[in-house]
């Protein structure tokens, strides 16, 4: 099914149908990408051109480059805090863009000795959950953005804020409610509903303009329009609207672009934010990666160790003109993938767009209210976590459920990566806890025992063989079998072995079947 996938959409791609999808998509992601590549930047301590370069970067470079279809890479929040670190303590931006050079580097390196494995062991249930999670924390950071405060930066996803918390954010945006960004925020989300169903029944004219830019422009027109008749409405505050670097010439414009100082490169403090920068950022577009397969209609599996080279090559040249770190980022991706993205086209089109926006309309764009865009978001996070997601793995079992749930509320309450690996600490619990119980049978009739390992035995399974062992009563015979498992390892061995010396005391009898030197490391107990 695969493969038949891969070979339709080789054949969809010349089509002029996936073009038009690409360019929508584009464009949709272009409307949310840009106001995160700027916020993100200033929650950074960086300057704002360097959240735009990160973006047109990761669009056109990483797009190209990118074995994945639908992932969008760009500046991450994740990654704010470390680089705000990074910049205080190095002292300067230049030589913070040594250490994202030297990032990209590393990062380059990691996918040519083909690390890209690590994110094969995350189970399936905590990627869901991290889907899931995201979407709540999309729609619960946009709530205040939609009642018009704006005092926390978009783009930002973690749940602690300076002095608050994204709870908190909510309650005081409720008892700040702007009533224009209120309307905005309303008529943008019933319009963005309204023109999608009107797409999907069919209409030509809601097909061929998405439904993100009529909201964008139905924004700037709405707010204009209060400031004519009812000014005190009006977004007027910077602030409330999207705030993009203004170039006076072509002369300002190249000499927004900073350049790393490689004079400081033997520094220790440089490598280790180096190293920092590419560990997290590595992880996150690990998983990010997976997540974009997960919401890929056409069910195609990215390659991980091509998108780690991508990234390192995209955070290389990032780095030499001045951008923040970069990686595949899932509120971009899923945006892509709602507004139908069909092949990497789309990441490269938002890329260029964004290149566009600053060089030819940076003053239109900022005219844009934020109440409009967290419409947009609102929608996206929702299709994440819609509740069919949570009834389908409540169906799947208490294994499956409970990962994915653990996994969703951390990651609200705290963030991507740590929300991860709490769930997959579930996880393994849970495989632990399966393998504990079906690991071993034991049968018997009169005083005639027998121990069968259904399939390998490990030290998850110690403690139950020695337990059981120990229940056996005097005066009985034992066989212990292990024709079933594939491998047995020390700690199983030492338990056995043990419990040989301590039989003869009981006058008990034991025979092994199947425990060999093909099954156990080091010598076999014989047959």
């Amino acid at each position: 099914m695969q493969a038949e996938n891969e070979v339709n959409h080789t054949l969809d791609v010349t089509s002029r149908n996936v073009l038009k999808h690409d360019v929508q998509s584009g464009i949709v992601v272009f409307l949310v990408a840009l106001p995160l590549c700027l916020g993100i930047a200033l929650a950074s301590g960086a300057p704002l051109f360097s959240g735009v370069i990160a973006g047109i970067v990761g669009g056109v470079v990483i797009g190209f480059l990118s074995g994945s279809h639908v992932s969008v890479s760009g500046p991450a929040a994740g990654l704010a805090v470390i680089v705000a670190t990074a910049i205080q303590d190095l002292g300067s931006f230049p030589a913070f863009l040594c250490a994202v050079f030297l990032a990209g580097a590393l990062q380059l390196g990691l996918g040519i000795l083909r690390t890209g494995f690590v994110a094969d062991y995350v189970p399936n249930s905590v990627i869901k959950g991290m889907l899931a999670g995201i979407g709540a924390v999309i729609v619960l950071k946009q709530i205040p953005h939609a009642l018009g405060r704006d005092k926390d930066y978009e783009g930002d996803l973690s749940f602690l804020e300076a002095g608050s918390n994204t709870f908190a954010d909510i309650v005081a945006g409720v008892l700040s409610a702007s009533t224009g960004a209120v309307i905005i925020s309303l008529v943008s989300l019933v319009l963005l509903i309204a023109w999608d169903r009107a797409a999907n029944n069919g209409y030509k004219m809601f097909q061929l303009i998405p439904g993100p830019l009529a909201v964008v422009l139905a924004g700037i027109g709405l707010n204009q329009w209060f400031g004519v008749l009812m000014p005190d409405w009006k977004l007027t505050d910077p602030e409330h609207l999207v705030t993009l670097p203004i170039s006076t010439g072509l002369a300002d414009f190249a000499g927004q672009f900073t350049f790393p100082d490689f004079s400081r490169i033997a520094e220790q403090r440089i490598w280790i934010a180096a190293a920092t920068i590419t560990v997290v950022g590595s992880l996150e577009t690990l998983l990010s990666l997976e997540a974009a397969d997960r919401l890929d209609p056409y069910r195609r599996i990215s390659p991980a160790n091509r998108e780690l080279r991508a990234q390192g090559v995209g955070n290389m040249i990032a780095g030499l003109i001045g951008g923040l770190p970069i990686t595949s980022v899932v509120v971009r991706t899923s945006a892509n993938v709602f507004a139908g993205a069909r092949t990497r086209m789309s990441a490269v089109i938002h890329g260029l767009l964004l290149l566009a926006s600053v060089v030819l309309i940076p003053g239109f764009l900022g005219l844009t209210p934020l109440a409009s865009l967290a419409s947009i978001l609102i929608v996206v996070g929702y299709r994440l976590t819609r509740p069919a997601l949570y009834k389908s793995m409540f169906a799947a079992g208490w294994d499956q459920f409970l990962p994915f749930c653990l996994t969703a509320i951390a990651v609200v309450l705290t963030d991507l990566l740590t929300g991860v690996l709490i769930g997959m600490a579930l996880g393994i619990f849970f495989v632990i806890r399966t393998n504990h119980h079906e690991a071993i049978t034991l049968v018997h009739q009169g005083s005639d025992y027998l121990f069968r390992f259904n399939k390998d035995a490990s030290f998850i399974n110690k403690s139950e063989l020695r337990s059981k062992l120990r229940k056996l009563p005097k005066n009985s015979s034992v066989l212990i079998d292990g024709t079933r498992a594939l491998y047995i390892d020390h700690d199983i061995l030492e338990v056995v072995q043990d419990f040989q010396q301590l039989a003869v005391y009981r006058n008990i009898t034991v025979q092994l079947k199947h425990f060999d030197a093909d099954l156990v490391p080091g010598e076999g107990l014989g047959h």
